[in-house]
């Protein structure tokens, strides 16, 4: 018979390389770059649930090819965390996130080619979104009162103004919404 011992010495490598890399990913990049911690838990846990479910799965020999790794995928994402509205690069975050702990609990190899797989992902995710291959623009929303300055002839003033008022070096702005009556504007700010 089989030995059916989920704590073993492979099952703890294993758990161990999944949360190097999700403290790499969660914490020196994704929190570099966003500065959010409130999204900490749901990354950090659901990695974890995920890892745990699918390896059980796999010991339990549940897990008969690559579709049924992403069935499982899928069911999580269905979830879709639908009580809060998340922007895409969150979702993208949780996309990776599982997948990571998908592979970290299934993919056959050794640790070193596992280690790889991990490194290559961070290292992706640290590329596209940790300023190195082009500088991360953010976005808010700030509400704005000074009407005269909307005016297309006034968007340098316009600015100004915003910089001024907010200390952000803003590149770019848009108008999302104007109310003549409260005497106000809502403009999308985008900068560095």
């Amino acid at each position: 018979m089989e030995d059916q011992t989920i704590f073993s010495e492979y099952f703890f490598y294993r758990l161990l390389i999944n949360t190097v890399f999700m403290i790499v990913l969660i914490r020196f990049v994704y929190y570099n770059t966003y500065h959010k911690k409130d999204s900490f838990f749901t990354f950090f846990l659901l990695n974890f649930m995920v890892f745990l479910l699918s390896f059980m799965l796999e010991k339990a020999k549940a897990f008969n090819s690559i579709g049924s790794a992403f069935g499982l995928l899928a069911a999580f994402s269905l979830l879709r965390f639908r009580t809060e509205t998340i922007t895409i690069k969150d979702m993208t975050y949780l996309f990776i996130i599982m997948a990571v702990g998908l592979i970290n609990s299934i993919m056959k190899g050794s640790y070193f080619e596992i280690m790889s797989i991990n490194a290559v992902i961070a290292a992706g995710v640290f590329a596209v979104d940790g300023n190195v291959l082009m500088r991360n623009q953010k976005m808010k929303l700030v509400e704005y009162d000074i009407m005269e300055n909307i005016k297309p002839d006034q968007h340098a003033t316009l600015l100004a103004d915003l910089r001024a008022k907010t200390g952000l070096d803003i590149r770019k702005t848009t108008i999302e919404e104007i109310d003549l009556v409260k005497n106000r504007v809502v403009i999308k700010i985008y900068y560095y």
